[in-house]
């Protein structure tokens, strides 16, 4: 670890009346907790299965111009 990040981090601990060690504990379970609710919203996002449309593949700009032009 860098001198200067190890400095950073003694100092504060030390402010927030902590170890190094439980601080840097409490930072990675942090961490953990955030991956997993991203990757738990991922899954249910990925999972979503859309309502009302269609399951047909969607049109392509020339035949969406043709739908715009006609009366």
């Amino acid at each position: 670890m860098d001198d200067t990040v190890a400095e950073w981090a003694r100092i504060e601990a030390a402010r927030r009346g902590t170890s190094v060690s439980r601080m840097l504990g409490e930072w990675l379970a942090e961490k953990m907790r955030q991956e997993d609710a991203y990757a738990q919203a991922m899954r249910e996002a990925l999972a979503f299965e859309s309502w009302g449309a269609s399951s047909r593949p969607y049109l392509a700009r020339p035949e969406l111009q043709e739908r715009e032009a006609a009366p």
